[in-house]
């Protein structure tokens, strides 16, 4: 989210309708070029915030996961607000530790 989307939201502007139609059919495109369908998607995305959340708190209300297309090129874009960094647990540095080949 940018600066001018956050001050857009808390002055309680709406976006114009022609961005929204535009925004909407890009994610359609590029929902479309992945051949992901809604199902697959919606478990990434709850992976990725899974995964993610084991390392730092993030707010999941303002966290987004989407597909976005430019130049035919097809990306997983995260936006994933941190509150903070978590403290890694012994039991979990030990298991990286061991995890590691020399």
């Amino acid at each position: 989210m940018t600066l001018r989307d956050v001050i857009n939201k808390l002055l309680g502007r709406q976006p114009a309708s022609a961005n929204t139609a535009k925004e909407r059919l890009q994610l359609v495109l590029a929902h479309d070029r992945s051949d992901l369908n809604p199902e697959l998607l919606q478990q990434m995305r709850r992976e990725i915030l899974e995964v993610v959340s084991r390392y730092v708190e993030i707010d999941f209300e303002e966290g987004d996961v989407t597909l976005e297309t430019e130049d035919r090129v097809t990306a997983l874009v995260a936006n994933l607000p941190i509150r903070r960094a978590k403290l890694p647990s012994p039991s979990a540095e030990a298991a990286l530790e061991a995890k590691v080949v020399p």
